[in-house]
């Protein structure tokens, strides 16, 4: 795997000048009202190139850190940005925030302006690295994606950069889970190719004892390249984009069920029970 820093001149897409990296509040079915904060903005940027990704297919696939936006630029986004009707400061955006090598005092200057709880959310493939795992335990949430049981599936359904293994980041999960004193939650999400693997997944959630698994099927569509607007969208977009074919109602339901009944006293939620 290539561990050189990524020339930002060459993959900036945006004017930092006239960009926020602030966006929202956005209304998220878990925690409220989040306002989110991305610390890649110049481009899509992550370790995943997940076939369902509402940014559409990654333009800039690393799994090396370095520095995107500054932490000046952030905080002062945020406090022209509209915190006070949010719950809750989101780290996401354009790709997977642990990336950014200021994420630990982002989620620090966030919380301290907004007395406002943190949520990051991350795909996980960092956390063999300490200082990941140290600046992710300052958040008061960490949403881990879990969408594979197999390594088949990681690389089907999550697309990795050469070096991330499944292996690898359910051991630094559990690593992680035994570290971290906030609320985890593992974000599984099924899709055609992998709705078959329940009992598999079932036997993850029992290794990594998250306090919350969010079960749910991608509906949001997949843009036909990267537009900023997508990292905020939930109920329609503006841009070039293709539908999704999520699992029916009915099949995901079923899922929710199998993994209650395999792991009893697990805390398992998801939007389809909205529609019992």
């Amino acid at each position: 795997m290539n561990d050189e820093p990524i020339d930002l001149d060459a993959i900036t897409r945006v004017d930092l000048r006239s960009t926020s990296t602030v966006y929202g509040p956005v209304r998220s079915w878990r925690v409220g009202f989040s306002l989110g904060i991305d610390l890649l903005c110049l481009n899509s940027i992550c370790s995943f190139n997940c076939t369902y990704c509402q940014l559409g297919s990654i333009q800039v696939k690393t799994n090396v850190r370095q520095l995107f936006v500054t932490t000046g630029k952030v905080l002062s986004d945020l406090a022209a940005g509209n915190w006070r009707k949010a719950d809750i400061i989101t780290l996401s955006g354009s790709g997977e925030p642990s990336l950014a090598s200021n994420m630990g005092e982002v989620i620090e200057g966030a919380g301290a302006f907004t007395s406002k709880p943190t949520l990051v959310l991350t795909n996980g493939t960092l956390l063999h690295l300490p200082s990941v795992r140290q600046e992710l335990g300052l958040a008061d949430r960490v949403y881990l994606k879990l969408d594979a049981a197999t390594e088949e599936s990681l690389r089907r359904v999550n697309r990795p950069v050469e070096g991330v293994t499944l292996k690898g980041i359910v051991e630094s999960a559990c690593k992680f889970r035994r570290e971290y004193e906030g609320y985890l939650a593992l974000q599984m999400m099924f899709v055609h190719s992998n709705q078959r693997e329940v009992e598999a997944f079932a036997k993850l959630i029992e290794r990594v004892q998250p306090d919350e698994v969010q079960v749910n099927t991608p509906t949001r569509p997949y843009p036909d390249g990267w537009y900023l607007a997508s990292r905020g969208s939930h109920e329609g977009v503006d841009y070039p984009a293709k539908p999704l074919k999520p699992l029916a109602p009915e099949t995901l339901r079923d899922i929710v069920n199998q993994l209650r009944e395999a792991t009893p006293g697990s805390k398992i939620v998801s939007r389809a029970d909205e529609s019992d």
